[in-house]
Order: C-alpha cells, then structure tokens, then sequence
C-alpha cells in the first residue's frame, strides 16, 4: 500500500488522557515525522498536531484509537 502524507490534529480536554496518546502515538512511531503540542490555557485545553508519511490504513487507525479515549477529539488530513 502507498504511504500517505497527513496531518493528525488532537484537542485533548481531559488531561487523564495525554498518557494513553503518547503510548498510543509510541506505537506509531517509525510512521511519524514530527509532533508538537500546545497548552492553551485560556480554554484549559492542549493542542497537538501530528505529522505522519504512513499508509492510509495505519494513519486512519492511529486517529480512530486516539479519537475513542475519553475527552479527545482526533481528526485528519490527507495530502493529495
């Protein structure tokens, strides 16, 4: 399957969850370019955006097991 370039946006409420995505995005690691992540405090929220080169069926698993944990939001962006 062809590797795909994508971005992985994550808004993460409950900061309980950061641990399970940084496990979760370990296991994806060979698969990610570059990460970064932001505390915005003004709305007690943390942002993180996540650069992958990895076929659309890993990249599509990697955001639905980060968007199920509770109080995150997944979503992605495909190049073309």
């Amino acid at each position: 399957m062809e590797n795909r370039v994508a971005v992985l946006a994550i808004i993460v409420k409950d900061r309980q969850s950061v641990a399970s995505i940084n496990d979760i995005l370990h296991g994806y690691a060979e698969d990610i370019i570059g990460r970064m992540g932001l505390p915005y405090r003004a709305q007690n929220i943390n942002i993180i955006t996540v650069v992958l080169d990895a076929p659309h069926d890993r990249i599509s698993a990697l955001s639905g097991k980060i968007g199920r944990l509770e109080g995150v939001s997944a979503k992605t962006l495909y190049s073309n």
